[in-house]
Parts: C-alpha cells; structure tokens; sequence
C-alpha cells in the first residue's frame, strides 16, 4: 500500500479496497473514457452499469433534465447484456486496478438469478444487487418498496453468490427503508447501499406536458445528499440495534471531501461518488486526496476512525 493511501483501507464483505471512494454506477461507465483523463487505479472501486440478463437499449425521449442542484435521469439501464460485460468489458476493468462491483439489475426475480450465476462464475469482486432504480417500467424500484418481496429476491440471489459479496442497493422511496434493509441482511446481504436516485419529475411548461416519457425520473446531485446522509445515520442505528454490523455504503450527491466526510462520520463503511464526475472528472481523486489530509490533520491513523457513532 501507497504512502497515498496509507489508513484509507476499508473492508467490504471480506473484500480490502484501498479507500473508500468508489465510482457510482450508471456515471463512470466501465472506466474507459475516465482512465484517459485520470488515474483510475487510485479509485478504492468502480461500479459497473446496472447490468441486465439481455441487452437493453435504455429509454426513449428525454433522458437528462438539468435541476437546481443536481439533475433528473431517465437512462433505464441502457447496457450490453452480462454475457456481453463478462467478455468485452469486465477484462479491461480488471486491469484498471481498483475493486470491480458488477450492478445487478433485472425485470424478472429469474432475471436477477441467472445474472447471479453468470456474475458469480465471473472474476467482478463483489455483486450490487440493484432493487432500487426508479427509472425502468418493471423491476428495479418494485423489488425494493416492500421487505417481503426485498428478502425474497436477496434470497434468491445470495443462493447464487456462492463466490462473491452480496450488496444491496436500497431505494430512498420506500415506505420504510429499515424494514427493507433488515429483511435484505437477515435474507444474507454482504453489506447495504444508499440511496438510489429519489424519485421526481419536471414538466416542459412551453409544450405543456411532462418533460420525460416515463413521467418521473431520478433526482440526484447536492440537492439529496442531506437526505442521504440522515437516512445512513438512520439505518447506521437500525442495524445496530438489531445486532449486525454490516457495512454500509453511502451515495448521493458527495462532491467534495467534505461531503463524503458526512456520510463516514454518519456510519458509512465507503462511499459511492456519481453525477459530480460530470462537472469534474477529478473529483473522487480529489475527494480521496482530501481524506487523506482530514487524517493527517486531525492526527487519525485508519479512516474507519473518523465515523462519530
């Protein structure tokens, strides 16, 4: 390990990432067009695409809808398929260097199995298992609104990661996050993450009818990161008060060192950093530089010091 990143290791699920800074899915792609830009081997992880069983186009119409403080998708998973992924894609995150965590996503709960299994069989590090976009007619967002329905599905999947990790990335729009969040650790999730996009829409005033086709899209950037960092600290307190102690990886709206200092001191083990990268390709660099420097200055010698609960 680095000088650079000397104490910023954490532990996912039995996974060792440099530091907790990782890239978000659906907003660094697999790495790419970044790596030419930045070094992306100081990244603690990537997030891949939400990816689905087949390949899906994403939606039609309007798919980015800028907002005071953040802005508006509607992508809906556009992505080559796993197979597709594991072939072409996944060998070039591998030599990236940092942590691969391949998203999950599907229609169908046998959609999320057999993804599962391809996944498992597959050298990604660990499994985010997405049942919370709001931005797809089916599944997605639907697995993740009720705990009955959350724990059936993480059960299902967990029957498949027999090799890796299993996250859950929770939805911000359920009606009781925590309930949703113990049924996914007590079905066998790894670890937990949050939030997702928040649910939202924009109207196109000028022609009088709603600005994307699916009427609502996601909300995220600045504007939901104090939402975000409540309901970790939330969930950091329902988790331990039913006896666990699984990581929790926190996302929405981080764009500086300081906001991802927040969700740390909130509970967060790690966090996820997604649509800043747009304004400033640098900033989950600057973000780790920046954490560094909080250690150095405040005389801290492991990251996992800076949580306050």
């Amino acid at each position: 390990m680095s000088e650079h990143t000397a104490g910023l290791s954490v532990n996912i699920g039995g996974v060792t990432l440099n530091n907790p800074v990782l890239a978000a899915s659906g907003t660094f792609g697999i790495g790419r067009e970044y790596s030419q830009i930045m070094d992306v081997s100081l990244l603690g992880g990537i997030c891949s695409k939400g990816l689905t069983i087949n390949p899906k186009p994403g939606n039609t119409g309007v798919r980015v809808w800028e907002t005071p403080s953040g802005m508006l998708n509607s992508i809906g998973l556009e992505n080559p398929g796993i197979s597709a992924f594991i072939e072409k894609d996944l060998p070039f995150l591998k030599k990236l260097g940092p942590v691969i965590i391949a998203n999950l996503s599907g229609e169908l709960s046998n959609d999320y199995v057999k993804g599962a299994e391809l996944l498992n069989e597959s050298s990604v590090d660990i499994i985010e298992l997405n049942i919370s976009c709001p931005n797809v007619r089916a599944g997605g967002m639907t697995f993740g609104m009720d705990p009955g329905t959350a724990a059936a599905l993480v059960a299902a999947v967990r029957r498949m990661c027999k090799n890796k990790p299993l996250m859950v990335k929770l939805s911000p729009n359920a009606p009781s996050l925590s309930s949703v969040a113990l049924a996914c650790i007590n079905a066998g999730a790894d670890a937990l993450s949050l939030v997702n996009t928040i649910k939202a829409m924009a109207i196109d005033t000028v022609n009088r009818k709603p600005v994307f086709e699916n009427i609502t899209a996601g909300l995220s950037g600045p504007a939901i990161r104090p939402i975000a960092v409540r309901m970790v600290w939330d969930l950091y307190d329902t988790i331990k008060d039913a006896g666990s102690n699984i990581p929790i990886i926190g996302v929405g709206g981080i764009a500086s060192a300081n906001d991802a200092l927040e969700f740390l001191m909130a509970g967060a083990t790690a966090v996820q950093v997604g649509s800043s990268v747009f304004g400033n390709p640098n900033v989950m660099i600057e973000i780790i530089s920046g954490l560094k420097q909080y250690m150095i200055t405040n005389s801290i010698s492991e990251i996992k010091n800076i949580s306050i609960r």
